[in-house]
C-alpha cells in the first residue's frame, strides 16, 4: 500500500481522463432527430457531458421518463460503435496516472458510464493497465448516478477511512458524490466543469492540468 496521504484515487472518465464531446453530442443529436424532437442549442447540448443520459434528456429536453429511457437506447444504437470512440485521451493523463502507479497509489474509476464502455475505451486508449478497478454503472440503470457508482466502488475496493481515498472529476456529480461519502474532491480546469460550478458545489482544490492533480494526490501541492 501508498505511504502517501491518500492511497487511492478514483477517477471520471469524461472530462477528466478522456475528451468525449464529439461523440456524446452527435449521439444525442442522433437520438434526438431518431424520435422527431428538436435539436437544442450547443449550450444545452453541453449540459449532456457529465450526469447519466435518462436525467439529462429528461431535465434539459422536457422528457417523460419513458421517453428519456427510450432517448437512451437510442443514443447507445450510435454510440455502441461510433460515437464511443469519437474520443481522444487529455494530454497529460497517460503521465499522472503514470506517477501515481509508481508511487503505489491504487487507481480505479468512477464513471456513470457503463461498465462495458469505460472498459472499452480505456483499452482502446491504452489506459486500462493503470487500473487496478474499474467502477462504473449499469445498463440497466439499476447503477447509474454518481452516489450508486461511487458507493459501489468504495465497496468492492474495502474503502473503510475516507480520508485515505480521493476523487478526482470535473463536473459537480463529482463534487457531490464525492462529498457525499465524505471524500475530498479535485475539479480539473480541462474538462467541461468551470469555476463557477467548481465554487458553487464547494470542490476541495482546482487544478488546471492532469499532473497538477497528480501533485495533490501525492502531495507535493497542499489540499
Amino acid at each position: 500500500m501508498s505511504t502517501y496521504r491518500y492511497d487511492t484515487a478514483l477517477f471520471d472518465l469524461d472530462g477528466t481522463l478522456t475528451d468525449s464531446k464529439e461523440g456524446i453530442i452527435s449521439c444525442t443529436k442522433y437520438a434526438l432527430a431518431q424520435m422527431g424532437r428538436d435539436i437544442p442549442s450547443e449550450e444545452t447540448l453541453l449540459k449532456f457531458l457529465g450526469p447519466p443520459l435518462v436525467r439529462s434528456f429528461h431535465d434539459y429536453c422536457g422528457m417523460s421518463e419513458e421517453e428519456a429511457r427510450e432517448a437512451t437506447r437510442l443514443f447507445r444504437v450510435r454510440y455502441t460503435d461510433t460515437g464511443l470512440f469519437e474520443n481522444r485521451v487529455y494530454e497529460g493523463v497517460p503521465d499522472m496516472l503514470g506517477r501515481l502507479k509508481a508511487a503505489g497509489i491504487r487507481l480505479a474509476t468512477a464513471t456513470s458510464k457503463p461498465e462495458d464502455y469505460a472498459v472499452r475505451i480505456l483499452t482502446k486508449f491504452g489506459l486500462i493497465g493503470y487500473f487496478d478497478f474499474i467502477g462504473a454503472a449499469t445498463f440497466d440503470e439499476t447503477r447509474h448516478d454518481k452516489i450508486a457508482v461511487l458507493r459501489y466502488t468504495l465497496d468492492k475496493l474495502d474503502i473503510k477511512d475516507s480520508s485515505k481515498a480521493i476523487m478526482v472529476g470535473d463536473r459537480r456529480n463529482d463534487i457531490e458524490g464525492a462529498h457525499h461519502f465524505g471524500l475530498k474532491c479535485i475539479a480539473v480546469r480541462y474538462g467541461y466543469g468551470n469555476d463557477e460550478e467548481f465554487t458553487t458545489y464547494k470542490a476541495d482544490i482546482v487544478v488546471s492540468t492532469p499532473n497538477e492533480a497528480a501533485d495533490v494526490i501525492l502531495n507535493n501541492a497542499k489540499l
